[in-house]
Order: structure tokens, then C-alpha cells, then sequence
């Protein structure tokens, strides 16, 4: 038998291993016409589950949340602590007492769904990821997400820290809605994050399906592969919620087949439907008694997000705020310098514009129609995406770098891990040394591929990152 059959007969085998040993997680899906809120399918949708990474939507939200309050800005500097530089992967290497900004934070978290950074980004809200869990909690009941129960910021597997498919789609829902400002980070297939650029965990779907822009993935042994994802075609929206998925293709294929399905069953009621008013329900005293710490205008928009007629579109006539002002004013400038002609880069804010008397990044973005039942923000707060800094690369040192692949692991598994690998991958991880690194918990490692050159690291983990394998570059002794 030659080499090449050898290896392709050592990873099926190995695949089929560790596929055998490996946890079905149960499978729950939700499709969801994002306009009013209605469901056009459901399968397990209200079975408690892990949600896994689909977490950070909630810990982005309350980011969120405390901005437009004026409470934090996207330069807030935020020293990192040891407990949120120790999460595992996958991670932005953080390390403590670093200091970074909160827009760095916020774009690791949302684009690389990177533990440290959501951990980082509570602690900078709440000063601890209980109090914020706590926070996060009482959010979603005044939301409607009545079965949801937060235990971190981050999704990481632990007792009590359940969702389901319906409440993670009226998560999603309400995160488009409440900050459209902020939703174009969902769909950045990298970003730069101070520390390194970071690429996005659903680019996959992203690039293959026509109109898809976002939102969270999420995997945990525990979970399996989740997906909360939203795509548009003319003025319909769909947001698809899918639970336990057994690999990413296999979750995206699915994910795919019920947004089609939601496209197909839109039209059906959305045009012999007329608009109706929606009945919010009162929020109990108690709820808002215990949800002071989030912002006001939570507790006056809680209860269920249910069904409504499509919604009419707000007005785009007689501007009367300062917003407007500014509007016009980054218009008249714009079309000064460079004619009719604007940049189509929509991540730069007026704001931004009018401040820094550059009208070359200025685009103009319609604001969306909005559901009767979701209140219009009062102001708006962005991100501004700045320069790329200059960062000295790494001295190129043979063999100090390692690339460790994500998670913590059993022995057993980690050494399936390694070893699935470096059959994958085993022109890029030539030279390298399979290792088992203590993940601090008894009886768990990291699975670590170590004695590197910078460059094949790098080269390794990018590699790696294109199959959905998620990896870091870390510098050895």
C-alpha cells in the first residue's frame, strides 16, 4: 500500500473514531420572518438546550446598551484581568493587565466570538461576570426569552446556562432592530482587532448564501454546532435559530434549506396580511424592580415579541434632530470635494465625517423599517472603524511557535485531535511535535502542535482556520 492510501486510510478511520465517541447534541430549529416576528417553522424549539457561543448576542447587546446610554464609549480602555486573560480558545490572546479599547473588545467578540474578550467586556459593564450573568438574565425575561438562564458571558458549558432555538432567533431579532448601527459588524469577514486581525467564524455561510449578513455561531461539545443567522432578499428578512448541529457544513447546509423555506413561506401571508398594532405585555413590578441595572428603556419595551402585521416604514422627510444636521452638513461637504461621487464603505459614521472634515469614507445608509413593537433609539452610538496600527511582526525565531488548537480536551480526545490533524495538514505542520498542555482543570489539556517557525505557524493556523478548525499562534519558551 503506498503513502498516500495509507493516510487517507488512517483519517477515515480516525474521523469515523472520533465521530463515533463524540455527543449528539439535540437538534432544535426556528425560522422567523424578522419584519413581525412570525414563526414559519419550528422543530424542538422550546427544549432548553446549551447555547454555546450564541451567548455573546446577549453580552454585545448589553454592550451595546451602555454606550447609546452614554455610559461607556467605543474608546473606554479596559484593563484585562487575569480571569478573563485565562479563557480558553477561542480567544484574542489577551494577556493581564493589558489595556485595550472597548471597539476592539466588541469586534473579537462579535467577529471571532473570542472568550476572553466577551469575559473582558463584562467585567468592564458589571465588574464581574456573575453580576453581569445576573444582568444578562433579567434582560432576556423583560425581552420575552422566558426560558433562558445565563451563567457566563462567553456560551463556555456550564450547569444552568440553557436557551432555545425560539429565544436565540428573538435574541437576534431584537439585536438587529435595537442596533442597526452596530450590525455590520456581523457580517465583516475579518476586522482588525488591535491585537491581531481577526477573521469571521461564519464566513462560510456568509460567502455561499445570497443575502445572508450575519449573525452568531456557536460550538461546544456539549451544544454542537448552533447558528443564529439572518439573510435578506427585497424587503423580506428571515432569522433562522438552529440548535445541535453535527458539523459546520452540515449546520450550514441546514441553516441554508430553512432560510430558503422562510423566503418561500413569506410571501404567502405578508401580502394578503394587513398591518396590525401590536400589544406589548405590561412587565411585571418585579421584573423591573430587578433589572435596574440595564438600561431604562428595557423595562418600558419588555414582554413577548409577538406576531404583527408588516410593519410601515418610518418617515425619511422633515429631519429635525441634530442627527439630521449633522447629515446634511457631511452631505454638502461630500459633494463639494468629490462631485456626486461617495465611497460605499458603511462602517464610517457621520459623526466621524462631520469631526474629522473627510468626507472620503462617507456613504448614506436608509435607515430599515421597524416592527410596531420595537421602540426607535433615541441616539445613535458607532463604532468608528479606525486605522490599522502598525504592529512589529514577530521575530521569525525556528522553532519557538505553536499552534494550539481550540478547546480543552480529555487525553483521549485531545490525542484524536492531534492526530485527525496532522493528517490533514501534514505538509503544513511538517516538523512540528504533537503535545498534551495541562488546561489547568485535572485530567483536561490542550491540544498543541509545538517547535515552529513563525511563518509555518502562521501559515499552519490559516490553513487550519479555511477547514473551520480553530487554532492560535502562540509564542513558546
Amino acid at each position: 500500500m503506498n503513502f498516500q492510501a495509507m493516510r487517507g486510510l488512517l483519517l477515515v478511520l480516525m474521523i469515523t473514531m472520533y465521530g463515533a465517541g463524540a455527543h449528539a447534541a439535540q437538534y432544535a430549529a426556528l425560522v422567523m420572518d424578522a419584519r413581525t416576528g412570525k414563526v414559519l417553522h419550528s422543530e424542538n424549539a422550546d427544549t432548553r438546550l446549551h447555547p454555546a457561543s450564541l451567548t455573546k448576542m446577549m453580552t454585545l447587546y448589553l454592550v451595546f446598551t451602555e454606550i447609546r446610554a452614554g455610559r461607556m464609549t467605543a474608546e473606554t480602555k479596559v484593563t484585562i484581568s487575569r480571569h478573563a486573560a485565562s479563557q480558553p480558545p477561542s480567544k484574542l490572546g489577551l494577556k493581564t493587565g493589558q489595556e485595550i479599547e472597548l471597539k476592539y473588545l466588541i469586534r473579537a467578540a462579535a467577529v471571532k466570538s473570542a472568550n476572553d474578550a466577551a469575559s473582558a467586556l463584562a467585567e468592564a459593564v458589571s465588574g464581574s461576570e456573575e453580576a453581569f450573568a445576573r444582568r444578562m438574565t433579567s434582560t432576556a425575561q423583560a425581552m420575552g426569552m422566558s426560558s433562558t438562564t445565563f451563567k457566563n458571558p462567553h456560551g463556555l458549558t456550564s450547569s444552568g446556562h440553557l436557551s432555545t432555538a425560539r429565544d436565540m432567533a428573538l435574541l437576534g431579532r431584537r439585536l438587529f432592530y435595537d442596533f442597526p448601527e452596530y450590525y455590520n459588524l456581523f457580517s465583516r469577514r475579518s476586522t482588525n482587532a488591535k491585537v491581531k486581525t481577526v477573521y469571521n467564524t461564519n464566513r462560510r455561510l456568509l460567502d455561499a448564501y445570497s443575502g445572508a449578513d450575519g449573525i452568531k455561531t456557536g460550538y461546544t461539545r456539549a451544544a454542537g454546532f448552533n447558528l443564529v443567522s439572518s439573510a435578506k432578499r427585497g424587503q423580506e428578512r428571515v432569522i433562522v435559530s438552529v440548535f445541535g448541529g453535527t458539523s459546520t457544513a452540515a449546520r450550514n447546509a441546514k441553516v441554508a434549506e430553512l432560510m430558503d423555506l422562510g423566503f418561500r413561506k413569506m410571501p404567502s401571508y405578508a401580502q394578503t396580511n394587513k398591518p396590525g398594532r401590536l400589544r406589548l405585555n405590561a412587565p411585571s413590578k418585579a421584573l423591573v424592580a430587578s433589572n435596574t441595572n440595564a438600561q431604562p428603556s428595557i423595562a418600558r419595551r419588555a414582554g413577548a415579541l409577538r406576531t404583527s402585521g408588516r410593519p410601515k416604514a418610518r418617515p425619511l422627510a422633515r429631519p429635525s434632530t441634530e442627527d439630521a444636521v449633522l447629515l446634511a452638513t457631511a452631505v454638502d461637504q461630500a459633494l463639494q470635494a468629490v462631485g456626486t461621487k461617495a465611497a460605499t464603505d458603511p462602517v464610517l459614521p457621520v459623526e466621524d465625517i462631520v469631526a474629522e472634515r473627510s468626507p472620503a469614507a462617507f456613504a448614506i445608509v436608509l435607515p430599515r423599517p421597524r416592527p410596531s413593537d420595537l421602540p426607535v433609539p433615541k441616539t445613535i452610538t458607532v463604532v468608528k472603524e479606525p486605522e490599522a496600527p502598525k504592529v512589529a511582526r514577530a521575530v521569525q525565531e525556528s522553532g519557538k511557535f505553536i499552534v494550539e488548537l481550540g478547546g480543552q480536551h480529555t487525553r483521549g480526545d485531545a490525542e484524536r485531535l492531534l492526530l485527525t490533524t496532522a493528517l490533514q495538514e501534514m505538509e503544513a505542520l511538517e516538523g512540528s511535535q504533537r503535545h498534551l498542555a495541562p488546561a489547568g482543570s485535572k485530567g483536561w489539556y490542550k491540544a498543541q502542535f509545538v517547535g515552529l517557525s513563525a511563518q509555518a505557524a502562521e501559515t499552519a493556523c490559516a490553513r487550519l482556520a479555511a477547514r473551520q478548525t480553530a487554532c492560535e499562534v502562540v509564542q513558546g519558551g
